[in-house]
């Protein structure tokens, strides 16, 4: 079955090592002028392909493993052009699907629908044909949905054995799928074809909108998959999750559909669940899923689960540290680490938001009583509170009485406020923060430009922080360019230090420099710089 379906295939896939050796093979009726012997397996690319092709062939193997990425290269036999695309997958060896190329081919995905395709060692030519059926089932008003079905185990037994196993037993499994699929079919079930869109996710798309269709076709898909794999005296198990997308309910687009089943496929693998989740009631699960996070926040906060994290802030020019910026991180006994971007916007809407700040502010002199001790006299902590406690009127008095009562002294403490939230400031309250002799940092700078000049010249502020997603952008963005340009200059200009988040290698730091950006932190500097001690590492990972 597993032969006859793999010399079927019209493109020829061989793993192929670093030294031009042939591991496998399958597949090339479409390629006939390459097709490889049934004892290929073994045998070097010079002793089969004339020295020209094997040369190319084994250069696109050597550079697709030293590049670690995945290379298109055309070539030309006998007067036909092809098309190679060469995808390491290890140290010493990558798989190469060779084609004819498209300017001498004819296009035929309409027939055999139900069959396993090239899509399914392609990506771009599975997602070419399902932005397609997604143009004519809007277009003529016809349905359609798509199932991503992610595979747990792949990258296990990659890890455990090797990559060419992994390989093996996903193969093994795709074979399988067209049988299984066409197996005792109903004609009220949905037509489909299959797709890989990396190494452990596949993605089958469907010509209907019936849920429990639907339902049927990928359960039975599932159930094929979640059979033992047998390679050699060996057996191997995959455990599926899948999510599906429906076109009209969900969506419209191909990238809007993608992006909505891989999260449904996401919340059955956090459910650990074998059922089929859909879309729309994964909406339903998310507002459940809040509430759960509200109601655990409270304990969390109680509990001082939610910590702050230290990264280093350095001068760009001489790498000296001069902060470690506090950021939110909560590790949830059962989520694992939650983004803040998970619990912020609850904590916003059930007004914890400010009992979280107050908390994090309490434990930020803990943290600095063990980090003093490894710290220059001259580095800060610096303290992003949240815009619902800056906004409050009791937000000073809140400082004061921190700084009062001993442990962190005013120098030390630097103070993060977004620029949105500055500019809903009384010109009080942030006059009265600096007699208290804390800095104070405008984050955020660039994202919607809240704040007026004559209020930031006003303001009692030692620096003004870019926001990172036109920091990380200005090399090849120009509107970004621009508006760092922009905030960089405003900064120097009211004798303010700028500051940029997303320095990630030297070249970001060259440009940001030679704009006039003085600070800055990324991974350029390492996660905490030079001062990643044990202490440093005890107080950011949250262990009292």
């Amino acid at each position: 079955m597993i032969d006859s379906l793999g010399a079927a295939l019209p493109d020829l896939v061989l793993m192929v090592k670093r030294d031009g050796v042939i591991l496998s093979h399958m597949g090339g009726c479409g390629v006939a002028a390459l097709a490889l012997p049934r004892e290929a397996a073994g045998q070097r690319l010079s002793s089969l392909w004339p020295g020209p092709i094997a040369a190319c062939v084994k250069q696109a193997v050597r550079r697709a493993i030293a590049q670690r990425a995945t290379l298109d290269t055309p070539f030309t036999a006998a007067d036909v052009r092809y098309e190679m695309r060469t995808t390491p997958q290890g140290p010493d060896r990558a798989l190469c699907v060779i084609r004819t190329a498209a300017s001498q081919r004819a296009t035929d995905e309409a027939a055999g629908a139900d069959d396993l395709t090239q899509s399914q060692f392609d990506r771009r030519g599975f997602l070419r044909r399902f932005y397609d059926t997604l143009s004519q089932a809007v277009i003529q008003e016809k349905p359609a949905a798509l199932a991503v079905i992610q595979l747990d185990g792949v990258y296990d037994i990659e890890r455990t054995f090797d990559a060419k196993i992994s390989e093996q037993v996903l193969s093994n499994a795709i074979l399988r799928l067209p049988h299984e699929i066409s197996r005792e079919k109903k004609e009220s079930e949905p037509g489909q074809y299959l797709g890989q869109l990396s190494a452990d996710i596949l993605a089958l798309v469907m010509a209907s909108a019936d849920r429990d269709a639907i339902e049927t076709c990928v359960s039975r898909v599932c159930a094929s998959l979640s059979e033992p794999v047998p390679i050699g005296d060996a057996s191997f198990q995959l455990t599926p999750y899948a999510g599906v997308s429906i076109l009209g309910q969900d969506g419209s687009s191909p990238r809007g559909l993608l992006d909505k089943a891989r999260s449904a496929c996401a919340e059955a693998r956090r459910s650990n669940s074998s059922r089929v989740f859909f879309f729309t009631d994964t909406l339903k699960l998310r507002s459940l899923q809040r509430l759960d996070i509200a109601h655990e926040m409270r304990d969390a906060i109680e509990n001082r689960d939610i910590r702050l994290r230290y990264g280093g802030r350095h001068e760009l020019a001489s790498g000296h540290l001069v902060a470690h910026v506090g950021y939110l991180r909560w590790i949830h006994r059962l989520r694992g680490e939650l983004a803040p971007g998970e619990f912020l916007g609850v904590a916003e809407t059930t007004g914890l938001a400010s009992t979280l700040s107050r908390a994090l502010l309490a434990r930020l002199r803990e943290d600095f009583a063990l980090l003093c001790a490894t710290l220059p006299p001259d580095v800060r902590l610096s303290f992003g509170a949240l815009r619902h406690h800056v906004l409050q009127d009791d937000f000073v008095d809140d400082i004061g009485r921190f700084l009062a009562e001993g442990g962190m002294p005013a120098e030390r403490l630097e103070l993060r406020i977004a620029e949105r939230t500055l500019a809903s400031m009384n010109t009080s309250v942030y006059r009265s923060l600096g007699r208290l002799g804390v800095q104070i940092v405008v984050d955020e700078v660039g994202r919607g430009f809240a704040s007026s000049l004559d209020r930031l010249a006003r303001a009692p502020i030692w620096g003004l922080q870019l926001d990172r997603a036109w920091t990380t952008a200005l090399r090849s963005d120009e509107v970004a360019l621009k508006v760092c340009k922009a905030g960089i200059g405003a900064a120097q200009a009211l004798g303010l230090t700028p500051i940029a988040t997303g320095v990630d290698d030297a070249a970001q730091r060259d440009a940001l420099m030679a704009l006039g950006c003085r600070h800055g932190s990324g991974d350029l500097f390492g996660p905490s710089g030079e001062f990643d001690t044990a202490v440093m590492r005890t107080a950011s990972q949250g262990i009292p």
